[in-house]
């Protein structure tokens, strides 16, 4: 008994493919190409996918913009409450700078989301349910603003969900939205 690692034998390459196998690659081909229409086009109409611009930013000048954002924001119970709609956040091993904060419900703020060492991931989510979790990569060297809005009041956790080094487990911030500022 051969094995199916083994080479087949005579000039298979060159035998006609059965009817009923070229059917399945037919059917299979254009369900492929189906699938990467529906999907290309999804990613431009869909509601899904995060917007915003980024920018090529150094850690330094990321950290000029950090300092400025924390000396205009305001404070209460200990968290920050950004000055206007720009709501900063900086990922370093093995924090989250510009956390916690105090965001309003309704109100669409551009959070800027940078990195000062490495790749980290940016996974926010309400306190008490994983189905409603949103991840995005956070990169040195650039600075992405995406728009967000909260619509229910409450605590939502950040964590760092790209493993980053031996503090990883310990990277933890928090946004608290409420109804009034």
């Amino acid at each position: 008994m051969s094995s199916p690692l083994d080479t087949p034998e005579g000039d298979w390459w060159n035998q006609a493919v059965n009817r009923r196998e070229a059917i399945w690659l037919g059917l299979t081909g254009i369900w492929s190409l189906a699938i990467f229409g529906w999907m290309s086009a999804f990613t431009q109409f869909g509601d899904q996918n995060p917007v915003g611009d980024t920018f090529r930013v150094s850690a330094t000048e990321y950290q000029a913009k950090m300092q400025s954002y924390r000396e205009a924001a305001g404070e209460r119970d200990g968290a920050l409450v950004p000055p206007g709609e720009d709501v900063f956040i900086a990922a370093y091993r093995f924090n989250w700078a510009g956390t916690p904060v105090v965001l309003e419900t309704g109100t669409e703020y551009d959070v800027h989301l940078s990195s000062y060492d490495v790749q980290h991931g940016f996974s926010i989510r309400p306190e008490h349910t994983l189905s409603k979790q949103m991840n995005f990569q956070v990169l040195p060297g650039y600075e992405w603003v995406l728009p967000m809005e909260f619509d229910e009041p409450g605590e939502y956790h950040v964590i760092c969900n790209e493993y980053c080094g031996n503090g990883h487990r310990t990277m933890h911030g928090t946004v608290q939205v409420v109804d009034d500022l």
